[in-house]
């Protein structure tokens, strides 16, 4: 079973599904709901206790009840990339949660038809009937209203870092002095042309511009903690990031004001290399900005060892 597929399943927290859109880079966006009926405004509440009762149906192992629960165009971010929806179904057969505990809630609005829950979770399982071993990450849920239901379209996990940070002062930091500040570029409704504009600020460690992208409201998830837009701030300052190279983008439309731009990061030299990094982008008055981002380090998948008969082969004959 693909490990971020464990925690994957914590987000399926609607009664049924409708289809949304998820575009590569180069497609069109569309929303794919051209109408919209009103549900039930979502409460940090009610978020809660459905992502609560999400994983009490995994112990039950009520998968069929999970399958019923998932967007069509699901996404899910973990240490070993990117899944859709029949993936994280295929994969989710045989996971049975136990001993879980919940901390850490966060409840972000989007706008009136989306919203973000983001916590911390802890963990014992078993894999069709094989121990797993313990699990802490932090999770973050993408709800959406499609046609009065809410859905879940995105869920991102991270496990939580083993060792804390090293002081701002042993950082890796830039070698050259930060660039004069500029005005930062005008954001408009293509989130990934928002997102590149951030990075183009931290290459050139241009933070006054970097911060003026962000809400006020915005939550950072990362390997050491949930931060707010102050500690995103601080935070990014300490590294070098000017190497950073973008591929990989999806985008996926919630509504006319929000979506979700997940890409693959690579910083040479870097331990791990590559990163997984998902942003939601909101029409805040008029002002696109940045309201949550996440950023998963990708784990490469242990290589399979040789089967006996392709060893023999490769031997040298004698």
């Amino acid at each position: 079973m693909k490990k971020f597929l464990v925690l994957a399943i914590a987000l399926l927290i609607a009664a049924c599904t409708s289809p949304s859109t998820t575009t590569n880079r180069g497609d069109t966006n569309r929303n794919a709901n051209t109408e919209t009926k009103a549900a039930a405004p979502l409460t940090e509440a009610d978020a809660i206790a459905k992502e609560k009762e999400a994983w009490a149906l995994l112990e039950k192992k009520d998968y069929n009840a999970f399958a019923n629960m998932l967007d069509d165009q699901l996404v899910v971010i973990g240490s070993d990339g990117v899944s859709d929806k029949s993936a994280t179904l295929k994969n989710l057969n045989g996971f049975v949660p136990s001993d879980i505990v919940f901390s850490d809630w966060k409840f972000l609005p989007i706008d009136k038809d989306a919203a973000v829950t983001i916590y911390k979770v802890q963990y014992k399982a078993t894999a069709n009937g094989q121990p797993l071993p313990p699990q802490t990450a932090y999770a973050s849920s993408a709800l959406i209203n499609r046609n009065g239901k809410w859905v879940a379209i995105f869920h991102q996990e991270t496990d939580v870092a083993k060792t804390p940070p090293p002081p701002a002062s042993a950082k890796k930091s830039a070698t050259t002095s930060p660039s004069p500040a500029a005005a930062p570029g005008a954001t408009s409704s293509d989130a990934e042309a928002n997102e590149k504009l951030v990075w183009d600020t931290l290459k050139k460690r241009n933070y006054e511009a970097f911060a003026s992208y962000l809400a006020p409201e915005a939550i950072e998830v990362e390997p050491n903690g949930i931060m707010d837009k102050a500690a995103s701030v601080k935070g990014v300052q300490g590294f070098d990031l000017s190497k950073g190279e973008l591929s990989d983008w999806k985008v996926v439309r919630i509504d006319a004001d929000a979506s979700i731009v997940t890409y693959a990061v690579r910083i040479p030299g870097q331990k791990p290399e590559r990163e997984r990094h998902s942003t939601i982008w909101a029409n805040k008055g008029g002002k696109w900005q940045a309201l949550y981002h996440q950023g998963t380090p990708q784990i490469p998948a242990p290589a399979a060892s040789p089967s006996p008969s392709a060893s023999k082969s490769a031997s040298p004959k004698k």
